[in-house]
């Protein structure tokens, strides 16, 4: 098990891809012909965004296999340690009920 998040780029880096990616997202649901006052408060921040990605590349480093609770909680925290910036966001998202859509807690309950 890989619990190690490697560092692969700084976060400026970071957040830069993930509010491209959240604009890409914001662009076609506009296109789609939603309201945004609908579905902008589904969408994560930009740093849940960064965490997420940085959980996804973890997960597919561990041959895609889907981590457990613990896990889950392990990779996060590997996470908050290696940017510290982002430390609030993932205690937050630890903390959470999961009332947001896209978030991977809601997906395993279904």
């Amino acid at each position: 098990m890989t619990d190690s998040v490697p560092r692969r780029a700084s976060l400026e880096v970071l957040r830069a891809e993930a509010a491209d990616e959240l604009a890409v997202l914001v662009q076609e649901r506009l296109l789609g012909g939603e309201d945004p006052w609908d579905f902008m408060e589904e969408l994560p921040s930009v740093d849940e965004l960064v965490v997420y990605l940085l959980r996804a590349e973890n997960i597919a480093s561990n041959n895609g296999e889907k981590p457990n609770a613990t896990r889950h909680y392990l990779v996060l925290r590997q996470i908050a340690l290696q940017y510290p910036e982002l430390t609030s966001t993932v205690w937050g998202l630890l903390g959470e009920t999961g009332h947001r859509r896209w978030d991977p807690t809601i997906a395993d309950a279904s």
